[in-house]
C-alpha cells in the first residue's frame, strides 16, 4: 500500500518576500529530489482541498480565522507577526495546507493508504489558537489530529515533532487533552523559547543542546520518546516533520543528516505497525537548506513506504 503524497499548486504561490527563508523554492526542492531519486513515481498523489471553517474551528477560534480572512491583501504583503506575512495567494495556500492534513486522515483512516505525507506550506506547528506565529498561520497538524478524534472517533492519537523548533502552537492546542500525546525533540534554548517550563502531563518535550548530532538525537528518542509512545499506544500517529535540524541548515544549530531522519521514521513506522495498524500522517514543517530538505524528505518517504 503506497504512501499518499498530498500537495497543491497554490501552496507554491504563498510568498512572504524574496529574502524570506520560508520560500516557494522549498517545495520545488522536494519535487526535484522526488524526480532525481525515482521516489515520486512510487507515491499516490493527491491535490489538497481547502479546509472548512468547521475543521479550522476545532483548533482556532472563529475570531482568529475571521481576522486572517479580513487581513488577506488584494496586493502587496501584510504582516501578521514579524516573521509571518500574507500575500494575495496566502489565504488559499494556508487553507490548502490545513486541508491536506484532513484529507490525509481520511485516506489513512479509510484504508486507502497506511501512511501519508503532506508537502504543503505555510507550515503550522507554531500557529496558536488565537494568533499566527513563526511562519505559521493555521496549525495543520493540530487540525489533522483533531479531525481524527472528532470526525473518525479515535480515542488516542500521538504527535511526534522533530523540528529544530518546539511546536508551541501544537502544545497550545492540546495541552491537558488526555486523548493526545505530544512528544519530540527540539533545540533549546532557541526560538520560540518554550517547551521546558510548565508543560502539561501529556506533553513529553525533549530539549536538546545546540550541536547535538545524530547520536544524541537517537539516544533521546530511544530513551524518552519511544517508551512514552509505546505506553500510550496511539490509534494513529502524526508527525510534524521539520528538517531544519539538519547539519546543512543555518536556521538551527543541530547536526542531523538524512540517515537520522530515515532512522526515526523507521522507528515510528514499526511502532505504528504494532499499535495503530501502521497509520501515520506526516506533515512538512521546517527545513530551509534546499538540497538537504529535498534529500531528507526522500529519506523520510522511503521509510514511510518501506521502499
Amino acid at each position: 500500500m503506497t504512501v499518499a503524497f498530498i500537495n497543491h499548486a497554490e501552496c507554491y504561490r504563498h510568498n512572504m518576500g524574496d529574502d524570506h527563508p520560508e520560500s516557494p523554492e522549498r517545495l520545488s526542492a522536494i519535487d526535484d529530489q522526488l524526480i532525481a531519486s525515482g521516489v515520486g513515481v512510487l507515491l499516490d498523489h493527491h491535490d489538497a482541498p481547502e479546509a472548512s471553517d468547521e475543521q479550522l474551528h476545532r483548533v482556532h477560534t472563529p475570531e482568529y480565522t475571521r481576522s486572517v480572512r479580513d487581513l488577506s491583501p488584494a496586493h502587496g504583503i501584510v504582516h501578521l507577526d514579524p516573521d509571518t506575512a500574507m500575500c494575495p495567494d496566502t489565504l488559499t495556500a494556508a487553507l490548502r495546507a490545513a486541508g491536506a492534513g484532513v484529507l490525509a486522515v481520511d485516506l489513512v483512516a479509510g484504508g486507502r493508504n497506511k501512511t501519508a505525507f503532506c508537502a504543503v506550506r505555510p507550515p503550522g506547528h507554531h500557529a496558536m489558537r488565537r494568533r499566527a506565529m513563526g511562519f505559521c498561520i493555521f496549525n495543520n497538524i493540530a487540525i489533522a489530529a483533531r479531525h481524527a478524534l472528532e470526525a473518525h472517533g479515535l480515542d488516542r492519537v500521538a504527535i511526534v515533532d522533530f523540528d529544530v523548533h518546539h511546536g508551541n502552537g501544537t502544545e497550545d492546542a492540546f495541552g491537558g487533552d488526555a486523548r493526545v500525546l505530544m512528544t519530540g525533540t527540539f533545540q533549546h534554548p532557541f526560538y520560540p523559547y518554550t517547551g521546558t517550563d510548565g508543560s502539561r502531563s501529556n506533553m513529553n518535550n525533549v530539549p536538546l543542546a545546540a550541536g547535538t548530532d545524530g547520536r544524541g538525537f537517537r539516544e533521546a528518542f530511544e530513551e524518552i520518546c519511544l517508551p512514552r509512545l509505546e505506553a500510550f499506544s496511539p490509534q494513529m500517529l502524526f508527525v510534524s516533520a521539520g528538517f531544519d535540524a539538519h547539519a546543512e541548515d543555518d536556521m538551527g544549530m543541530m547536526r542531523l543528516v538524512e540517515a537520522d531522519y530515515a532512522w526515526v521514521t523507521k522507528k515510528l513506522r514499526l511502532l505504528a505497525e504494532q499499535h495503530c495498524e501502521g497509520r501515520i500522517v506526516s506533515m512538512l514543517e521546517g527545513g530551509y537548506a534546499l538540497s538537504a530538505l529535498g534529500r531528507s524528505v526522500v529519506a523520510h518517504l522511503r521509510e514511510l513506504g518501506d521502499f
